[in-house]
């Protein structure tokens, strides 16, 4: 398969001074009210798929509610590489962090189930953080240690791909930064494959502490060759962890 490009299925981006005015305002903060309201209207059945033990209805739904956000705010999205995880099976997805459009565009556009590994604090959110957590998302809490992320081998057998962002935290300054262990070691304990994604552009949409969207934009995901981890041991993930940075790093781009 030849690398991607969803240009067809969004509106063309913004030009960078048309971004930062008026239209781009009123668009934006439209697009924020809209996202906002998809979320309220597609939590409850999400959370009630997730009651009666229906991950699948959970999956779809996720789906089309990131589509549409995506849709709303006018964003390209494009991607390379999808050639690489063809015929793998399920995978580890490490990739950098720069917004939520990265949840967004992994979900929508992304081919198979994703499940991501989240903080505990999401659960805090209503309806929302109840289907997280009873549809195999993977909550971690960090003052229990691992408890979470192994709980993920259970989790990995149901054939979903599990997405994480390495690096631990958004960061929206146009940069990969140093990468946790996480990720590493999911894939060790679970012996999937782990694949490296660099995210681009996406931090400029929704930066932190920001409050409505900029629209109109492009991001660009770029997926790296997988690396198989079936014979590799617990101490092998700090080397893993800096193989994916690296990989990460050289194919991200400072321009999407």
């Amino acid at each position: 398969m030849s690398p991607m490009q969803n240009s067809a299925e969004l509106p063309t981006p913004l030009s960078p001074s048309l971004a930062r005015g008026p239209i781009s305002r009123i668009w934006g903060t439209v697009a924020t009210v809209m996202s906002v309201l998809y979320t309220v209207i597609i939590s409850p059945p999400a959370a009630l798929c997730a009651l009666v033990g229906k991950p699948a209805g959970v999956t779809h739904l996720g789906r089309f509610w990131a589509w549409l956000i995506i849709r709303t705010c006018g964003i390209r999205v494009i991607i390379e590489g999808l050639e690489n995880v063809e015929r793998i099976g399920p995978y580890v997805l490490a990739s950098n962090h720069q917004s939520f459009f990265d949840i967004f565009a992994i979900l929508a556009y992304m081919p198979g189930p994703f499940r991501f590994v989240a903080k505990k604090e999401l659960l805090k959110i209503p309806v929302l953080g109840y289907a997280l957590k009873n549809s195999d998302h993977i909550v971690i809490d960090r003052q229990a240690g691992g408890k979470g992320i192994r709980g993920a081998i259970e989790i990995s057998r149901k054939g979903y791909n599990i997405a994480v962002f390495a690096e631990g935290h958004r960061h929206n300054d146009n940069h990969v930064h140093a990468f946790e262990e996480g990720a590493a070691w999911l894939a060790l304990l679970t012996r999937l494959p782990v694949v490296p994604m660099a995210i681009s552009g996406s931090g400029a949409f929704f930066p932190r502490k920001a409050m409505i969207v900029v629209p109109g934009g492009t991001m660009r995901m770029k997926l790296g060759a997988p690396i198989a981890t079936a014979a590799m041991k617990s101490a092998d993930r700090g080397a893993l962890s800096h193989r994916l940075e690296e990989s990460v790093r050289a194919m991200f781009s400072e321009e999407a």
